[in-house]
């Protein structure tokens, strides 16, 4: 299991959380995305995406979160979960380069973010959870744990069903490092997939009363 994340060099860039009001997602765009910018930017609830050739800053005006305590997986969901081996952070690479979608233009996980994450994971703070069968990696999905957060960040399958397995395993293994009513399972947006997964729109005051709450406690792989 993972060990004790490592505390980057602090950022050189101020950053700043938006007001409550602030209507648009998108909130800042420049900057870099070294890991003490990341580690610093996930504790004010910012996440970064590419905007162009530059980095940008998002903190949604209504954020996608998964609540952990009243989560009951479908029954579909169940048997996809017995039909895989989860595991953590052993193919943290390979998952994230799934998730980019290699030859897929449309694919928001260029190189620099490989890049980034992948110092990240080094450092103890970005992490992979993922879904095996007997013909090996068969999906998975990988984030940001920050105490008692995890910002899930992107998710693949190459056998059915094998990303749901992983998130499933994920939400277990929040739960079971307890207070999961204020452990935090960031989304970042609510789609059609993550609904049915539970998730569910939050506004931008609740979402940071709940990062607040969220950043006091030990992260679950302790």
């Amino acid at each position: 299991m993972p060990g004790v994340p490592v505390e980057p060099p602090p950022t050189p860039w101020r950053l700043e959380a938006p007001p409550d009001d602030y209507r648009d997602d998108l909130w800042a765009v420049g900057a870099d995305v070294v890991p003490g910018t990341l580690v610093a930017a996930y504790r004010l609830g910012l996440f970064p995406m590419p905007v162009g050739a530059r980095i940008g800053w998002f903190s949604p005006a209504r954020r996608g979160v998964v609540p952990l305590e009243p989560f009951a997986p479908s029954r579909s969901l169940r048997r996809a979960r017995r039909r895989y081996e989860i595991r953590v952070d052993t193919a943290f690479a390979e998952v994230v380069r799934g998730c980019a979608r290699p030859g897929d233009a449309a694919s928001w996980i260029d190189p620099s973010i490989e890049s980034a994450y992948g110092q990240m994971h080094e450092l103890g703070w970005a992490h992979s959870v993922e879904a095996w069968d007997a013909d090996g990696l068969a999906g998975g999905l990988y984030g940001v744990a920050i105490a008692g957060l995890f910002a899930a960040e992107s998710m693949f399958h190459v056998r059915t069903d094998a990303s749901k397995a992983a998130f499933v395993g994920l939400v277990d293994l929040l739960r079971d490092a307890g207070a999961a009513d204020d452990r935090l399972l960031d989304v970042q947006w609510v789609t059609p997939h993550l609904e049915r997964l539970g998730a569910i729109e939050i506004r931008r005051a609740e979402y940071r009363a709940r990062l607040l709450r969220a950043l006091d406690l030990v992260p679950p792989w302790r």
